[in-house]
């Protein structure tokens, strides 16, 4: 069986595709990036997805995943997260599959960081219930039992006491759009984890996204019982994952 896949991660700002080598989680070219057309429109993106491909000189029986910030429930893109509102309830699988002239396998873009995680990086000992939030703009969050994705998590938007959709409150958006101290955050994020505590009894905890990198500066002011890490895979997470998930299911 092939090891090797593409994996395209859909962003609200850039469009990144590489070959993965699915038996490492390593990268097997170079990472390549477009900046997302101009609304995120479903044919727009799709187009964009086949030209990385072009880009990448893909042989046209390599197996494909892609991630979307959306829920995703068999190749249904249900909800839209920085893209156009036309991805909401769309045959977002059919589309691509049809553009880039091959099956494809469309997975939500936290549970594809998780995937990669829980493969290749923090979580590939891990056992029990283990929960990855990636910090960006919002909070996306995957979750696993014994290593297996339980799907579309959208654990950002709980409403946890006052704070209505608690990404709009402790997010790595909201630390930078209200210019909070590295302490401030921490305590926010301790809200946040303290809740999914209360509701999992996980036994980890993974941090991906951006933030990640300076995990050191605010992890000291997340106070709660549960280990916690920093992703290993860094920005190529989506990528990675979408791809490992293309090998599992087509």
């Amino acid at each position: 069986m092939t090891t090797i896949a593409v994996g395209i991660d859909v962003g609200g700002t850039g469009i990144k595709a590489a070959l993965v080598d699915t038996s490492t989680g390593e990268l097997a070219s170079t990472r390549l990036r477009i900046p997302t057309p101009d609304g995120g429109e479903p044919d727009a993106v799709a187009a964009t997805c086949r030209e990385l491909l072009n880009q990448l000189e893909v042989p046209s029986d390599a197996l494909v995943g892609v991630c979307i910030p959306a829920v995703v429930t068999h190749g249904i893109s249900r909800s839209a997260a920085n893209i156009s509102n036309n991805w909401i309830d769309f045959d977002a699988g059919d589309l691509l599959s049809s553009v880039l002239n091959r099956k494809v396998h469309l997975i939500n873009d936290a549970d594809a960081a998780g995937v990669a995680e829980m493969t290749y990086g923090a979580g590939r000992n891990a056992s029990g219930v283990t929960i990855m939030a990636t910090l960006g703009t919002g909070i996306g969050s995957a979750l696993f039992v014994d290593k297996k994705l339980v799907p579309n998590t959208e654990f950002g938007h709980l409403d946890i006491g006052e704070y209505i959709d608690i990404e709009s409150y402790a997010s790595y958006g909201a630390f930078q759009s209200e210019q909070m101290s590295q302490e401030q955050w921490g305590k926010r994020l301790e809200t946040f984890f303290t809740h999914l505590e209360t509701l999992f009894s996980p036994d980890l905890f993974i941090v991906g996204g951006g933030a990640s990198k300076s995990h050191k500066e605010f992890f000291p002011f997340i106070r709660i019982g549960t280990p916690i890490v920093p992703a290993e895979t860094k920005n190529a997470a989506g990528i990675i994952g979408a791809a490992a998930m293309a090998v599992q299911y087509l």
